[in-house]
């Protein structure tokens, strides 16, 4: 079934260069013959995709926050040599799963020292590894 339709003006899709009083018919569809409008079919603004885009920047800020300022620093342990221990045994047992040289290297660092004599009764602050 269609319908007919009158309009005022230049015929659709001519260009309008003065007003016409001109009538036209125009076959319209009715009832089932109209198409339906897409269902689903989303439309992003130009302000959701500026609302999408501060967001994902929100999230993105605050994970940055999170990893960069993430939680305490752990603080160094110290210890106290003892009679009879070496710079290696207190590397082997404060500096575990980390090679004997290397911790080491990171315990002389740590505690400005010359050499890898160390005395009874000194303090050694021991880095995180």
């Amino acid at each position: 079934m269609t319908a007919l339709t009158v309009t005022h003006g230049a015929p659709v899709g001519a260009p309008a260069v003065r007003p016409t009083r001109t009538r036209h018919l125009h076959s319209v569809p009715t009832g089932d013959a109209v198409a339906a409008p897409a269902k689903g079919a989303v439309r992003l603004t130009r302000r959701g995709r500026l609302t999408m885009t501060l967001t994902t920047l929100a999230v993105a800020s605050v994970a940055g926050a999170g990893m960069a300022f993430g939680g305490p620093a752990a603080t160094p342990q110290e210890v106290t040599v003892e009679q009879g221990q070496t710079l290696t045994s207190i590397a082997a047992v404060e500096m575990t799963g980390v090679p004997t040289d290397d911790a080491i290297a990171q315990i002389r660092q740590a505690n400005d020292l010359a050499t890898s004599h160390v005395h009874a009764g000194q303090t050694l602050v021991i880095p995180t590894p």
